[in-house]
């Protein structure tokens, strides 16, 4: 099962940050082609249910893509330093796992995801093939945050 651990730096505060990356509907605006819906009555704390949808904008289908549906569930809740979501998706399967420390200058992140591959032995095989692209999905999702993050209102 593939590991990626991509860190950043954030100019804000440990609060702040929190605040940003646990608004999941505004997951869209530092996450590229993505829209995120909660789909639970709760917006936080173990047991949140979300839905990502990651692709092309269908637009004569509002809210739909040409892409991948990634469903997730928190399994870990512990603000303001660590939360953990368990893609449930037919395709993104695997803990996804945010930890925040607080800095002399903001706040590190480490996002960390262990990927169940899909597709068994063709996803083993296509994995070296497809990696440097994810990887670069992560960081360009990573940079966009920091800037969200230093900015977050709420």
């Amino acid at each position: 099962m593939p590991e990626l651990v991509l860190p950043v730096s954030v100019e804000a505060p440990l609060e702040r940050v929190w605040a940003a990356l646990t608004d999941w509907r505004s997951q869209g605006r530092w996450m590229p082609a993505t829209d995120v819906e909660v789909v639970t009555p709760a917006e936080e704390g173990v047991g949140v249910r979300l839905a990502a949808r990651t692709g092309v904008p269908l637009p004569w289908r509002r809210g739909r893509h040409l892409g991948v549906l990634d469903t997730m569930v928190v399994t870990e809740w512990e603000p303001p330093r660590r939360v953990v979501v368990q893609h449930t998706g037919r395709i993104v399967r695997g803990p996804g796992i945010f930890e925040l420390t607080p800095t002399a200058t903001g706040t590190d992140l480490v996002w960390t995801e262990w990927l169940h591959l899909p597709f068994g032995i063709v996803g083993r095989l296509g994995w070296p093939l497809v990696k440097p692209a994810v990887v670069l999905g992560f960081r360009i999702s990573l940079r966009r945050f920091a800037r969200f993050a230093a900015t977050y209102a709420g």
